[in-house]
């Protein structure tokens, strides 16, 4: 190959690199500006295949989706001067292509760096104007609400970014906080304790003492109304004898003398001392007493 033929061969393959490079593609989830000279010849690129001027222009690229920045947990100050840390997140994407890439040359990181600068001081505006209750949950909607809409608007005029939405993750206090209030929820609710027990133990003493005066009551009712069963069953008892002792007193007596034998005599081991000419043996003498 002579060198003709080879000088031939490069300038083939330079202009076919060229005319490659000539042709550049946009997809569907990007964003891209179009640069002549460093200066911005056309913006907000809609998706497709395009041509261009190798050495003259160049093309940026960026996301064109919705991103999201997980902002650093900061610690704010509310109404009443209470430390609270906050965690949020922003949802975001590029609005104007052509002042996203005038305001961060076209750095994502730049970008979100912007925007974690506003988001800190927008929460720091928000926050300071409300006390812990709102902030928490009386009207945190409300300041969400709030913030996207002033953010978005500084954010499109000084980076052409659209803020989506804000939202907080987490809102918690400062762990030295923490501790002192956990202490003193600890000390309240042992105080609360102490409480409830004190008023168990009267109401207890209260409900034994109740009962004691009821158990002594039932014993005393109990005691009286055996005592006049117990009376009523001698009174009867001796009725029946005297009206059985009248009808054959001799029979009655002989009878009560036999069971008086009976509960004397019944071991064999007892002793009895008495005048053998007393009326105790008076049927034991005579059959016919």
């Amino acid at each position: 190959m002579n060198n003709r033929s080879l000088l031939t061969v490069i300038v083939l393959g330079v202009l076919g690199m060229v005319a490659y490079n000539s042709f550049f593609v946009v997809k569907q989830t990007e964003r891209a500006v179009l640069l002549r000279f460093g200066a911005v010849k056309e913006a907000d690129i809609t998706p497709g295949i395009y041509f261009r001027w190798v050495i003259a222009e160049e093309v940026k690229r960026f996301d064109g989706r919705i991103l999201t920045l997980n902002a650093e947990a900061e610690r704010y100050y509310t109404l009443e001067k209470k430390p609270l840390m906050v965690d949020s997140f922003v949802k975001w994407r590029i609005a104007d292509v052509a002042a996203f890439y005038k305001a961060t040359s076209g750095d994502e990181i730049a970008a979100t760096r912007i925007l974690a600068e506003r988001v800190n001081e927008g929460l720091r505006n928000q926050i300071s104007k409300r006390d812990m209750h709102e902030v928490i949950s009386g009207k945190r909607d409300e300041l969400m609400q709030e913030l996207t809409e002033s953010l978005d608007t500084v954010m499109r005029a000084a980076a052409g970014v659209e803020v989506i939405d804000v939202r907080v993750k987490k809102i918690d206090l400062p762990q030295e906080v923490s501790q002192e209030v956990y202490n003193r929820m600890a000390s309240e609710r042992q105080i609360e304790a102490k409480r409830y027990r004190a008023q168990g133990d009267e109401l207890a003493k209260g409900i034994r003492a109740d009962a004691e005066r009821q158990t002594l009551v039932i014993e005393a009712n109990a005691y009286r109304d055996s005592e006049r069963i117990r009376g009523d069953g001698d009174a009867r008892a001796a009725a029946i004898y005297a009206e059985a002792y009248n009808k054959d007193p001799d029979f009655y007596a002989f009878y009560r003398s036999l069971g008086a034998y009976t509960r004397v005599f019944k071991g064999k081991d007892d002793v009895l001392v008495v005048d053998p000419s007393s009326d105790f043996f008076k049927y034991l003498k005579n059959h016919g007493g």
